[in-house]
């Protein structure tokens, strides 16, 4: 070959040489490599609903500087455990047959309540007592949890639906599987692969994990937009009329501030109703003190019990327009705040109730507190001031399972 053709087709390998470079995405990834989506399941699974990227606010919500009870403990809440404890709650593959979840019973629309007198449960079980309303559930300075205060703590009550055979189902008997079944089926879904590693660094599903993220999502579930906080936030106190209250909602909140006065035996001759005595304002939390307050039933069955001694808050009792949110009572006896005032007006002396709150007692006696109608009016107007608006509503408690 000749020089002068060498150099010819150098000169032309050159200039494609130097076209190509000039074509190359020198922003493409080096050495071939493929980017992966650590969250691909999970936006497959709930689309915008949930995103671990950026973070919805569960740990630093604000609240009133006037609340001060909180049962959190060591138990932190944490935004990327609390969506995590959000997926669980509302996720059906905790039951043995995909049917039930925590949400089922506690419904977002009902204050996390359910209307039933009780709940379904797997393959036709049901719960022996009423839920519990969640709302506000971390605001309290009882730290145990569910009517009877079975659960020393809320991270312990949150799995034990779970094995309950009537609820969730996996009690690990009549052919059920146990607990072990469970956490085997979550590790088995992509999305909890993908957040399980998220957020502990491997895919491992254990009980403790389960637990603190699903008590730090219900930790989370706050309300303080009511006409009592609006109000509260005024004033220095409590007792102090609230400016944007009327004439019978502050009648009504002296009535529930201000402990009774006796004639000695057990009739009630003056002061207010004493309803702060258990039920403490501003939180409207239980007194971790109380006993039981006269309602000894069992739903469904002739047999008593003395030790329901809890009770959730009573804000969101009702809604803001004043509706009631679900029946009333571990019994779900009453489904009007008349009738709940009616029992409390003259307390049943029933000879097996060994356990009646001593404030709801005189010498062994249940008080009467001769309320008028017009108190009543006045006390329910002020329980109505309790409700809030956002905890319905707000997406951060909602079900991520479903189209948004």
């Amino acid at each position: 070959m000749s020089k002068a053709l060498k150099y010819t087709i150098g000169y032309f390998l050159l200039i494609a040489f130097v076209t190509g470079c000039s074509k190359l995405d020198l922003n493409a990834p080096k050495n071939n490599a493929i980017t992966v989506d650590p969250f691909a399941a999970t936006k497959e699974a709930f689309g915008t609903n949930v995103d671990f990227v950026n973070l919805t606010n569960y740990a630093n919500q604000t609240r009133p500087a006037y609340i001060l009870n909180d049962n959190t403990g060591t138990d932190t809440i944490k935004d990327a455990k609390a969506t995590l404890g959000r997926i669980l709650f509302y996720d059906k593959n905790l039951s043995t047959n995909n049917t039930i979840s925590c949400g089922s019973c506690h419904k977002q629309a009902f204050a996390f309540g359910d209307t039933a007198l009780v709940s379904s449960g797997v393959e036709g079980g049901v719960t022996v007592r009423h839920a519990m309303r969640l709302v506000n559930a971390r605001f309290s300075n009882e730290v145990k949890f569910f009517w009877n205060e079975r659960a020393a703590s809320l991270e312990i009550q949150t799995t034990m639906p779970i094995q309950d055979h009537a609820e969730m189902g996996f009690s690990g008997i009549k052919g059920r599987g146990n607990l072990d079944t469970l956490l085997k089926k979550l590790s088995g879904i992509k999305y909890y692969k993908e957040i399980f590693k998220s957020i502990y660094g491997d895919t491992v599903v254990t009980e403790k994990r389960i637990q603190e993220s699903l008590s730090q999502f219900i930790r989370s579930i706050q309300s303080f937009d009511s006409k009592f906080d609006i109000g509260r936030a005024q004033v220095k106190d409590d007792r102090t009329p609230f400016p944007n209250f009327n004439t019978t909602e502050n009648a009504g909140k002296d009535l529930f501030l201000t402990p009774p006065v006796f004639d000695g035996v057990s009739n009630r001759i003056g002061g207010g109703v004493g309803c702060n005595g258990c039920h403490r304002a501003p939180e409207f939390d239980i007194d971790p003190n109380s006993h039981n307050n006269g309602i000894i039933g069992i739903i469904g069955s002739p047999a008593f019990e003395t030790n329901d001694t809890k009770s959730p808050t009573l804000r969101d009792l009702v809604k803001a327009d004043g509706s009631v949110n679900t029946r009333m009572m571990h019994t779900g006896q009453f489904t009007t705040l008349e009738g709940v005032l009616a029992h409390y007006n003259k307390i049943p002396n029933i000879p097996a109730n060994n356990n009646l709150d001593p404030k709801l007692r005189v010498d062994g006696i249940g008080n009467n507190l001769n309320m008028t109608p017009i108190e009543v009016s006045q006390i329910v107007a002020f329980l109505k001031t309790l409700g809030g608006t956002l905890v319905y509503s707000d997406k951060k408690w909602s079900n991520p399972f479903l189209v948004q």
